[in-house]
């Protein structure tokens, strides 16, 4: 009888718990989803009675969920436009997370170092115009390697995606032809190439495909052990992605107030060109008071302690001053 009582205790319990679970979720970007993984994981640890669930769908479906106001909060890497935000149900924060950097990953074998690259010979590849490994426009930039002839074969996103908007972006403002012919999206209309969905898709065509090359954010080229090459910046230096060189992208950039900033071919010599802080989409007046509350209060642990976890997973931290700006907009535009 009592071992009866003990049970059915621990059932009561159990269920107690079960019904005091708060479920947040969450869909975007999966240039920041193992960092959001990271934090999520380690928020829930702390409090045991809130799951944060995130689904890695890209930016452009992060986008039109919280729109839709059919998730708690959405993520993207390319700031919603204006148009999107008038189209909006609810009225969003843009809130900066981390930066990081966009690389361009290659499968070409034999080639042994890190392929160098300027940006309108990105573009002329992502247009068509540049299709061998061995044209004398990437061999004269990279001098003492030896390409193969091989066919050069295109991999881009293929669902709508921040990380497309972040090369797409750069590819805006070092290529004219670009600039007038395809543009900056979440999606866009390629001209060439196969498609791959999420980062984590490119990633695998390109290892799986010899001669191809594909943008994908840069912990999944080191999580994937993929080479990655250097690219001339707007100071005409070939510089590496790195947490120094995306950090540098960030140096006195120039905060708006809504937070929807580019920071792609900025000036400074050290600076990676193909760099980008990424956003959660917070609603400001949330249907959900309790929820609203957590979703504050995980922001301000994100800015805090959840900075310090952001370098072993290859992203740089947010700028001090840019941190500063965040929790005053938080505090005064997010409620409860």
């Amino acid at each position: 009888m009592i071992r009866s009582l003990r049970v059915l205790l621990c059932i009561a319990v159990l269920a107690s718990c079960a019904l005091a679970q708060t479920k947040l979720n969450g869909a975007g970007a999966t240039f920041p989803n193992p960092i959001y993984t990271k934090w999520f994981s380690e928020y829930h640890n702390l409090h045991s009675d809130i799951e944060i669930n995130y689904q890695s769908i890209g930016s452009g479906g992060g986008i039109r969920q919280v729109q839709a106001g059919t998730v708690d909060f959405g993520a993207t890497d390319g700031p919603m436009t204006d148009e999107q935000i008038a189209q909006s149900k609810v009225k969003v924060l843009h809130v900066p997370t981390v930066l990081g950097a966009v690389v361009p990953a290659y499968n070409i074998q034999g080639v042994s170092g890190d392929v160098k690259f300027t940006g309108d010979i990105l573009a002329d590849i992502y247009l068509g115009k540049l299709t061998k490994w061995n044209d004398p426009r990437i061999t004269k930039i990279n001098p003492g390697m030896k390409f193969p002839d091989l066919n050069i074969t295109v991999v881009h996103r293929s669902d709508g995606s921040g990380t497309s908007y972040i090369f797409t972006d750069y590819l805006s403002k070092v290529s004219a032809d670009w600039k007038n012919t395809v543009g900056k999206n979440t999606s866009v209309k390629w001209p060439v190439g196969i498609g791959g969905k999420g980062n984590e898709g490119v990633a695998g065509s390109i290892r799986q495909l010899p001669g191809s090359i594909g943008y994908i954010e840069l912990i999944y080229a080191l999580q994937n052990k993929i080479p990655f090459g250097v690219v001339q910046n707007s100071s005409h230096n070939f510089i590496k992605a790195s947490l120094e060189s995306t950090t540098a992208a960030a140096v006195g950039v120039n905060m708006p107030a809504d937070f929807r900033v580019s920071i792609t071919n900025p000036p400074g010599k050290d600076a990676y060109p193909i760099a980008s802080f990424t956003w959660l989409l917070i609603p400001t007046n949330p249907a959900d008071q309790n929820k609203g509350k957590i979703l504050k209060d995980f922001l301000f642990w994100m800015l805090d302690k959840g900075q310090s976890m952001t370098q072993a997973l290859s992203y740089a931290p947010l700028p001090k001053d840019v941190v500063v700006k965040e929790k005053a907009a938080i505090t005064s535009q997010v409620k409860p």
